[in-house]
């Protein structure tokens, strides 16, 4: 069989989410694949849709359903224990792909002798194959045999794994599988799956639908979910050291770190959370000098954050309080401006 593509499934039945993502699998061009949907656990009708779709589509559509619920990386993970495909690919069920995504990335894989291949991918908001703005993942500077400069800017900025194929015999010898009972679980495997293959090559299209709406998990931000991206940058570092890549690519993970552990979780939890607690930013702060005290100083930090995310960073490592007060009255007074400027 060519391809696998696994999808995780919970409570998607609402507004033909579902439904859409399906149907976009089902008419792939490409031939000899199959659709393997998990089922975590849903309580809602998703069950019943994809017992629905794995009886008229039977040659194409397997159900896999989950008595636990383990969230995105555990059902990926019974996926990946099934799969029949030379090639596995991962799709969000209420994201969607165009007609010949997996045809396109699959030739261009065969042809470059590439054993990990990805897309760009379209940011929408409504359930059609109209190409939304576009996201340009990856760069032709991470691309091709993957030596040592190549795996360290994909330890910085890997990308999405709903974007790519992936050989399977490669997470077969690795026994690449994800976190589970987590979010974000992506921000971990996606920058070490990479490590383990030897080509990368990516077509640049949008063929890849992302649907931007209030249920995803990037929306409605929330302590439990800032908690894990902290747990995930933490295990990053750890399965680095564990696997022997840590000391190679020390800086690369120093600011992969300081992206995921730190900013990213710093300022999502300001702007997402009601009530910022002191408590957690104090949390953050302690991580970040424990793991990487000096990262400030990082070449890459300096260059992909702007002056003022640097300088509220550097506000709250000096005093967590201050940050908070700082960040507090700025926004504030932006608010204010914006308001009377209307």
């Amino acid at each position: 069989m060519k391809l696998s593509i696994v999808v995780p499934v919970y409570n998607m039945a609402a507004d033909g989410k579902l439904r859409y993502c399906l149907d976009s699998l089902i008419n792939q061009t490409i031939s000899d694949y199959e659709i393997i949907t998990v089922d975590d656990a849903s309580t809602d009708e998703s069950l019943d849709i994809l017992r629905e779709y794995e009886r008229k589509y039977p040659d194409k559509l397997r159900v896999i359903q989950s008595a636990e619920n383990l969230r995105q990386g555990g059902a990926r993970n019974k996926g990946i224990d099934a799969a029949r495909g030379k090639w596995l690919g991962f799709i969000d069920s209420d994201d969607w792909a165009a007609p010949d995504m997996y045809e396109k990335l699959i030739k261009k894989a065969e042809q470059t002798g590439a054993d990990v291949a990805g897309c760009d991918y379209s940011l929408v908001n409504e359930h059609s194959m109209r190409v939304g703005r576009i996201v340009t993942t990856n760069t032709e500077e991470q691309t091709g045999i993957l030596d040592r400069k190549r795996h360290g800017l994909l330890i910085m900025n890997p990308s999405s794994m709903v974007i790519k194929i992936y050989l399977k015999s490669v997470i077969d010898k690795y026994h690449l599988r994800f976190p589970e009972k987590t979010f974000y679980e992506d921000n971990c495997a996606s920058p070490l799956w990479l490590m383990r293959f030897g080509h990368f090559e990516r077509v640049p299209e949008p063929l890849y639908y992302y649907y931007q709406h209030g249920a995803s998990t990037v929306h409605g931000i929330s302590v439990e979910k800032c908690e894990a991206r902290l747990n995930m940058g933490q295990k990053l570092i750890d399965e680095s050291k564990s696997e022997g890549f840590y000391d190679e690519y020390r800086l690369q993970l120093e600011f992969a770190f300081s992206k995921i552990y730190y900013m990213n979780t710093l300022f999502t939890y300001m702007l997402g959370v009601k009530r910022p607690r002191l408590s957690f930013l104090r949390k953050i702060r302690v991580g970040m000098k424990r793991e990487f005290p000096d990262f400030q100083v990082n070449e890459y930090y300096q260059i992909e954050f702007d002056s003022e995310q640097k300088r509220m960073a550097a506000i709250h490592m000096k005093s967590p309080f201050a940050f908070l007060i700082y960040f507090k009255l700025l926004y504030f007074y932006r608010n204010i401006r914006k308001k009377f400027s209307e």
